[in-house]
């Protein structure tokens, strides 16, 4: 297959384009600035029409990745960027493919886990899952990241084309051993013995493992039932403090301590990122691609953190040698 990845130069688009170039399947990642390496790159700005847009003429898949990171402060210009980036991004894409005279066949658009209100009872599936951003005592911070959801996803579906498959990917954190994902960030904390329960603890934490991420992107791109919102996470989330304390267990580390929401929010300002990030309760299960037959490999968080850690410290002793 030729598989486009617009924005594919982040953690994910790494992991999938050296996927898919294992697989020996062509991959075009579409990025600022043309790179060399193991894969074709060509330059886009994510916003202007330009000939990149040449690329998707006859492709069998796009996968856009394009957005700027949420690691950051959320104040107006980065609220700006973050939106604009995922919002604008999208829109060329859909410009570019109603346009191709061979357009894709498969478009998955990614999305995020964050688009369901915070949650503490019955979990989010696709069918009866509680889209957030309405709840009256929502934080400001909580209902910036519903509002980008919902914007993204919308701008996605409002670009329709006959003949090509669109999946939105509400995706949970992406659990890698990989540098510059968040499983490596936790581990370095849990390592600083800082890897305690954040707040009170009671938040659930959703994620899935990357080979998981990878094996559900493959069964999406083969089942052609597959479309609209579906949600990327595994099938069992569960608490902050239940999943910070079997990371701990599986780096070997013995204690961590815990940050309560005041001191999270101090913590964040000097890390120039947000405590959103670790105190919103997401509740997310994958109920369409369990309906559709799919089965995970990692179901349970103790079976993948024992797996990660053993690769992310394998890769730590090496680096260290």
């Amino acid at each position: 297959m030729k598989i486009v990845i617009p924005g594919g130069s982040g953690h994910l688009g790494r992991i999938l384009a050296t996927h898919f170039t294992q697989q020996d399947h062509e991959v075009v990642v579409l990025q600022r600035g043309a790179q060399p390496g193991p894969w074709r790159s060509v330059s886009w700005d994510g916003k202007s029409p330009g000939a990149w847009s040449e690329e998707l003429e006859g492709a069998d898949v796009v996968i856009n990745l394009a957005g700027r990171s949420v690691d950051c402060r959320y104040h107006a210009r980065n609220r700006k960027q973050i939106l604009d980036s995922r919002v604008a991004s999208t829109r060329v894409l859909g410009q570019a493919i109603s346009k191709a005279k061979l357009p894709p066949r498969i478009w998955l658009q990614m999305s995020t886990a964050t688009i369901y209100a915070h949650c503490f009872g019955q979990a989010n599936d696709e069918e009866s899952g509680i889209i957030g951003g309405n709840e009256p005592d929502t934080p400001d911070t909580w209902r910036f990241s519903l509002d980008v959801a919902r914007a993204w996803e919308a701008e996605a579906t409002s670009w329709q084309r006959e003949g090509t498959r669109q999946v939105c990917l509400r995706t949970a954190m992406v659990m890698s051993s990989a540098q510059g994902g968040p499983f490596a960030t936790l581990a370095a904390l849990a390592l600083w013995y800082l890897g305690g329960q954040s707040g009170d603890g009671k938040q659930y934490m959703s994620w899935i493992h990357e080979a998981d991420f990878i094996r559900a992107i493959d069964w999406l791109i083969q089942h052609d039932d597959m479309l609209g919102p579906i949600n990327l996470a595994a099938p069992n989330p569960l608490p902050n403090s239940h999943f910070m304390g079997v990371l701990r267990n599986a780096l070997g580390v013995r204690h961590g301590l815990p940050a309560p929401a005041w001191l999270l929010e101090i913590g964040a300002f000097f890390m120039r990122t947000e405590s959103e990030l670790l105190l919103k309760s997401r509740k997310v299960v994958p109920g369409r691609l369990h309906e559709s037959g799919f089965s995970f490999n990692f179901p349970e968080w103790q079976q993948a953190a024992l797996q990660l850690a053993k690769r992310f410290q394998s890769r730590e002793a090496k680096k260290s040698a």
